[in-house]
């Protein structure tokens, strides 16, 4: 789990576009990669989903108005999640920042 300042402040529906709309280019250019990326959003949580890698949710991102808080979803994966939530934690520091 990490946790980010929402210095800017970003708002869930905020954040779900820029993620919608930016995340993937960001991830795909620091991996060298073309990984397909889906989103779930409900009230304050966002769940970030790499299906062709990780079943189910990967990372979800609560939002409040202080701060965003990263957490890993998948415990049995191949994949090396911690990656994916580094860059995503870089992206939303940018983001938030």
């Amino acid at each position: 789990m990490a946790t980010i300042k929402n210095v800017k402040p970003l708002s869930a529906e905020k954040l779900f576009d820029l993620l919608k709309t930016e995340f993937a280019n960001y991830i795909n250019e620091k991996l060298g990669s073309n990984l397909a990326i889906e989103y779930a959003h409900v009230y304050d949580v966002i769940n970030v989903m790499f299906p062709e890698v990780i079943e189910g949710p990967a990372l979800t991102i609560t939002v409040t108005d202080d701060e965003l808080i990263v957490s890993i979803q998948t415990i049995d994966s191949d994949y090396n999640t911690d990656l994916l939530e580094e860059h995503l934690i870089g992206f939303l520091s940018i983001q938030a920042g």
